[in-house]
């Protein structure tokens, strides 16, 4: 009887241990969840970016999970909140809403945001000094708001009115307009806000911005870029030129950007999400990083259909 019990007890025994080297072997590989505001061309490629990045460093030991969101916070929600609950080891949010989506999800998973403009504002965070200090950090998309102001000055020193378009949905894209209003006025331009809630209602506000404006500035805004055509169609009938936040949405319907590149944002978050993983840094105290080399760029169709010239120093499109 008693050799019974011990040939039983050895059996249990080595159950357990293959239940645990199972369970081991699960937890060796990193679960990574990536929430997508909506696709377009911009966020697909920090995405791109940054999937490439880890891929590239941790090979078959992770797996990167990537789900796109509706277009507002309240998409994003569930798809965070499932991440949340599979326990991921680190989510990143491209876009604001999606990361305020996960930002309300947890506050004890890593989460790294992208294409994100403005944190404070993002988070609500008053005197923010370029450190969440949380289990958040990130790379934001904010090109010099007061280089692109200038920008307008430089492309048509004889305008006067400048409409400025965004969703007010969208709070980066508020604090966006305002802030290059703000300079815009400084050098001399009546500026006017052309707010819109969401694409339904977006070609209707954007006709008011061209009937009554020589030149309008489009922030680095979501809706607006995945309806790039949108304004493209309504500016280009009205010879209306359109000076963009940013490339992709320049190449669908602006005459010039101060570009950042969405690619080289995605392999930046990935590199700190590398860190992160390997327990090399501590998120809470990751500064959010930007694109430090944005460079001037213009549309090269848009400009000859509208017969424009651009200032020198200026890069085509694709070339």
């Amino acid at each position: 009887m008693k050799r019974f019990f011990a040939i039983v007890l050895a059996v249990l025994l080595l159950i357990s241990l293959t239940a645990c080297a199972g369970t081991q072997s699960t937890s060796d590989k990193l679960v990574v969840g990536v929430c997508q505001l909506v696709p377009h061309e911009a966020l697909d490629a920090a995405t791109k970016g940054f999937v490439e990045t880890l891929e590239a460093e941790f090979g078959d030991k992770i797996e990167i999970k990537v789900e796109l969101g509706g277009g507002d916070t309240a998409t994003c929600a569930p798809i965070v909140n499932a991440f949340v609950a599979e326990n991921v080891d680190l989510i990143m949010a491209n876009a604001t809403p999606a990361l305020q989506a996960a930002a309300a999800a947890t506050s004890d998973i890593p989460i790294l945001g992208t294409s994100v403009t403005e944190y404070g504002v993002a988070l609500d965070i008053d005197d923010f000094n370029g450190t969440v200090g949380t289990n958040i950090s990130g790379t934001s998309d904010l090109a010099p708001l007061k280089d692109q102001a200038a920008m307008v000055k430089e492309w048509f020193p004889e305008a006067k009115n400048v409409g400025l378009l965004y969703c007010s949905g969208e709070a980066n894209s508020k604090y966006q307009v305002d802030t290059v209003k703000t300079e815009l006025e400084a050098l001399g331009f009546t500026c006017t806000l052309y707010a819109f809630t969401d694409s339904n209602d977006m070609q209707a506000v954007t006709q008011k911005a061209a009937d009554a404006s020589d030149v309008i500035y489009a922030p680095t805004d979501n809706t607006i870029a995945s309806a790039g055509g949108t304004v493209d169609g309504v500016c280009r009938a009205a010879g209306v030129p359109v000076i963009s936040g940013e490339e992709n949405a320049c190449q669908l319907f602006g005459v010039a950007t101060l570009s950042i590149s969405y690619y080289n944002l995605g392999v930046t978050t990935g590199k700190m999400a590398i860190e992160i993983l390997k327990g090399e840094k501590d998120i809470a105290q990751m500064p959010i990083a930007y694109d430090e080399a944005p460079v001037k760029k213009y549309n090269k169709e848009l400009c000859q259909a509208l017969n424009l010239t651009p200032p020198e120093g200026y890069v085509a499109i694709g070339e």
